[in-house]
Formats: structure tokens, sequence, C-alpha cells
């Protein structure tokens, strides 16, 4: 797999969820086989997002945050502010790239930049996202349509995770979460955004 040139990378700051993910499905719907991919990184208010798989039974008690069913797979998730959301909207066929190798894209590129700070983070097989030890780090759910992938990453930096304690994130009961502030890695999700961003980039160009 390989992308030809470069996505066009867009940081857009804090945004509300349904707006975002709204305007995702209209660029993936309005793409043709000359529209260049795009990059967005972003933060999200508090949300809890629910994939079309998503049983109710892992959301526990989400009190006043508020919830969005989706369009992609999983289970449930969390987003908000402190956490850096990736969404590579990409043309798949045009890259040759199937489901597994963009969320191996995805996850091998949050291994390779927390290395930098001295993070070992691994995989967990059956499980998408990446951990440390047994905590879960970064969440990743695509979706693909018309041949383009739109949803993404979600990498925990500095935030406030309680709200994960009021669901089985991503279906597991029990499951921990844990993030960079933690782990004696970066804390601003603005700063550290390009970076990642290149090294996404720099794999999603790799032959594999």
């Amino acid at each position: 797999m390989r992308l030809s040139t470069a996505p066009l990378v867009k940081w857009l700051g804090l945004v509300e969820y349904e707006p975002t993910w709204r305007a995702m499905q209209q660029f993936t719907d309005e793409r043709n086989a000359a529209t260049p991919d795009e990059l967005w990184l972003l933060e999200h208010p508090p949300v809890f997002t629910l994939g079309m798989n998503a049983g109710p039974e892992h959301l526990l008690t989400p009190g006043d945050i508020p919830i969005v069913k989706i369009d992609r797979g999983g289970q449930v998730t969390y987003h908000g502010p402190g956490q850096l959301v990736v969404y590579p909207l990409i043309d798949v066929r045009r890259a040759n790239f199937g489901v597994r190798d963009l969320v191996t894209a995805l996850e091998q590129s949050v291994i390779e930049y927390v290395r930098g700070f001295d993070i070992e983070a691994t995989t967990h097989k059956g499980a998408p996202g990446v951990y440390v030890a047994d905590k879960k780090l970064a969440s990743v759910g695509i979706r693909i349509r018309r041949g383009a992938s739109y949803h993404g990453l979600a990498l925990n930096v500095n935030m406030d995770l309680e709200p994960f304690q009021r669901i089985n994130p991503c279906g597991y009961p029990g499951l921990e979460m844990t993030q960079l502030s933690e782990l004696g890695g970066p804390t601003e999700v603005a700063a550290i955004a390009a970076d990642f961003a290149a090294v996404l980039c720099s794999r999603l160009s790799v032959s594999s």
C-alpha cells in the first residue's frame, strides 16, 4: 500500500462531534478520483459514540454526557478535551489499502510516536487499538464508504479519564484507560498534532 502524495493535514481545534462527523460523510460522498486525501486532527467536547454494533449494555451510567449513534464499526467509546482525534479521509481504493492495512498504519504510528518518549506500547490480538501493559492508550474505529475512509483514531493525551468508567470501553468490561501525561509523555494536544501527523503520513507512504 502507498499514498502517491501526502494527505493535506488540517488542525481543526476543539469542534463538536456531530457536525464534524457529518462533514466527513459529506467529504466522502462528494470526493472523486482526483480529490486529494486529507488528515483532520482535532479535539471534541465530551461525547459518547456508539458504533453500529454497539450493545446498549456497554453504556453504563452516561449521566449528562451526550450520546451519538454513528456509522463506524465497534462498540462504545468516549471523546473529550485532551484527546487527540485523527480522521484519515483517504481514498483507500486508489491507494490499494485494505481495512486492516489502514488500522495497522494507525496503530503502528502511535507505537512509533510514543516510543520517542520511552513509552513501550503494543497491540492486542483481536482488540483493535494501542495498549501500554493492559491499559488502553488509543482507540481505532473506521468506516469505508465509496472506496474511501473516515472516522479513525483517538489518542489519549491529557484528559479526564473518569467518563470511561461510565462505559465498557470498546465493549470490554473493566478495561482501564491510560494517557500520555500519566506515562511521562507530552500533555498538549495541539503541540503534538503536527508531529504525530508526520509519523502517520510517513507510514502511509511506505509500501507494504
